[in-house]
């Protein structure tokens, strides 16, 4: 069977967060659209939507959670519908999807740690920052306590989301608590020890991966002291290179550089940048963690590293791994454990034969893995569609197209599925929460409790 091209194209996506909203606008605004027209359905596995920006931003970005914003346009169209709390592989299938419409997107993003194979990495007090990312941020699957009773923490990594964790960690309860945090994190983070944290990359400052602004807001808080040491400024020749490529890499140098040389002055918790060191073992006694070791690497002149054979042990008795998110596989999809996507060429799936899967596609971290900024999936999006979009007219039709029809399925299955408007009822119900308090919001945790205040 072909499609109807007198009928709007229906497609579903899976997953609303920045990358399948994003992929719903390219939609909205094509050709297509403006023709036979579109529609479009955003299936999201919590009850709320924006995925990464709702759990994955650390609290005291506002910035970035402005973003918000700009999705919220998208999903206000009135070619878009969002269900949310539905659980693809359980509560919907392939081939659901495959019967209600035309094409499916995938934008599943990524929200598990990436391993590290070093010994002592499962000790107790050895933590993954995907998950206490999830506690900070409240989602509703996550335990709902913290231990934060160590002192002295060590935090493996030199991207944008180690300083998260580094700085939530380091940071008072009280000068998160403006924020939304609910109150399970506010009461966690209250009586957290921690004084010093230690932030580890095992290569030099020019190999950073996080960005200027991030960095520089470490340094914004009247409790925290950054420190860095002046033997980790160094800079070989393909360092150098990558200063004069990017001015985000000379920008993080310069200031990284600039701490160095300062006075340290007196706030009460020490933040220390590591470069150069690379984590080899995290020591335990009777399997709990009690410190870290670390060998000590130099630049090889190209900007990458060798070990120097010189090992320090740090004193420390909890380790929080931020060196990547994984994606999770997706029921019915081939799926690359090693690099954590959906095998594709140019957002089209690649079924095990090599052949594309006809009519199925991803977008986002699933699609290219879990680097760059959340913008940057704006081009992954824009290039999936322009493939489905190309593919269209020889796609296989959705056997029942109609847009009430998968509202019976799920109806039929008893899914309690939320809803666009359940969303704006959930919004101003976290934000009646805050105004006592003269908070913009504070997040709602429990999933019966999001769903309650949905449906009202």
């Amino acid at each position: 069977m072909t499609q109807n091209l007198a009928r709007p194209l229906r497609v579903a996506i899976v997953g609303a967060g920045p990358a399948g909203i994003y992929a719903a606008d390219a939609l909205m605004k094509s050709d297509t659209a403006a023709g036979r027209g579109v529609s479009i359905d955003l299936f999201e596995r919590m009850p709320a939507p924006f995925g990464l920006i709702r759990y994955g931003v650390a609290p005291d970005h506002p910035r970035i959670k402005g973003i918000i914003t700009a999705l919220h346009k998208v999903l206000d169209k009135d070619q878009v519908r969002l269900l949310g709390n539905i659980d693809y592989g359980t509560d919907i299938n392939l081939e659901d999807l495959r019967r209600y419409y035309d094409a499916v997107i995938f934008s599943t993003g990524a929200n598990a740690d990436r391993a590290l194979d070093i010994p002592g990495i499962d000790l107790d007090g050895s933590y993954g920052a995907a998950d206490f990312v999830s506690w900070y941020d409240g989602h509703p699957d996550v335990p709902r306590e913290w231990p934060l009773d160590a002192e002295k923490v060590a935090v493996l990594g030199v991207g944008n989301v180690a300083l998260d964790v580094a700085r939530v960690l380091a940071k008072t309860g009280d000068e998160l608590l403006p924020t939304e945090i609910p109150a399970n994190v506010y009461e966690g983070l209250k009586n957290n020890k921690a004084v010093e944290v230690h932030v580890f990359g095992r290569r030099g400052p020019a190999q950073a991966k996080f960005t200027p602004l991030e960095l520089r807001e470490l340094d914004h808080s009247p409790t925290i002291e950054v420190i860095v040491d002046p033997e980790d400024i160094d800079y070989d020749e393909g360092s150098e290179a990558a200063r004069r490529g990017s001015k985000q890499v000379d920008m993080v140098a310069n200031t990284l550089q600039d701490w160095a040389i300062r006075d340290v002055g007196n706030r009460p918790h020490k933040l220390f940048l590591h470069f150069f060191e690379s984590p080899t073992e995290v020591l335990g006694e009777d399997g709990k963690v009690v410190g870290l070791r670390t060998e000590r690497t130099a630049l090889d002149g190209t900007g990458n590293v060798k070990g120097t054979g010189k090992f320090n042990d740090w004193d420390v008795t909890a380790v929080y791994r931020a060196v990547g998110y994984l994606s999770q596989n997706i029921a019915k999809l081939p799926f690359d454990e090693q690099a954590g996507t959906v095998p594709n060429e140019a957002g089209r799936v690649i079924g095990d034969d090599g052949a594309p899967l006809a009519g199925t596609y991803v977008t986002g971290w699933i699609k290219r893995g879990p680097v760059g900024l959340i913008g940057h999936t704006k081009g992954d999006a824009n290039e999936t569609v322009a493939n489905l979009l190309a593919d269209a007219p020889d796609l296989v039709g959705a056997a029942e197209p109609d847009e009430d029809a998968v509202v019976k399925f799920l109806d039929e299955k008893q899914v309690p599925y939320t809803t666009w408007d359940g969303w704006y009822r959930l919004d101003a119900h976290e934000r009646s929460l805050g105004e006592p308090e003269g908070r913009e919001r504070i997040k709602v945790v429990e999933r019966e409790d999001m769903l309650r205040a949905s449906k009202k």
